[in-house]
């Protein structure tokens, strides 16, 4: 019995530095997203109304970073927005994943 129990805290504790790290990794991609959001939300709504431009605050992540992806290679033929294009460009992967994380987590 206290040979399971030891086993079961080694275990818990092997896994302590990878949960935490993980949780250090979406906090800053939460950070990073809110900072970059910045330039979003002068047209997008940070309260999620649709003033004429629509809502991007609880987006899945998934949805957003694939939109992002689209309007970086031109792929909205019914949505070409100049504006769109040359953010999404600017943009690397790694920040369109940050401005994902960050505006799913946000209520709409």
């Amino acid at each position: 019995m206290r040979c399971h129990l030891l086993r079961m805290l080694a275990s818990a504790i092997a896994f302590t530095p990878a949960l935490a790290l993980a949780d250090t990794r979406l906090d800053k991609l939460k950070a990073q997203g809110e900072w970059l959001a910045q330039e979003c939300v002068s047209c997008h709504r940070l309260d999620g109304a649709d003033k004429g431009i629509g809502s991007i605050v609880g987006w899945q992540q998934s949805i957003f970073t694939t939109t992002l992806k689209a309007y970086r290679g031109q792929e909205f033929v019914e949505r070409r927005n100049p504006v769109m294009v040359s953010v999404a460009r600017s943009l690397t992967d790694e920040e369109v994943e940050a401005l994902a994380t960050y505006f799913g987590s946000l209520k709409p």
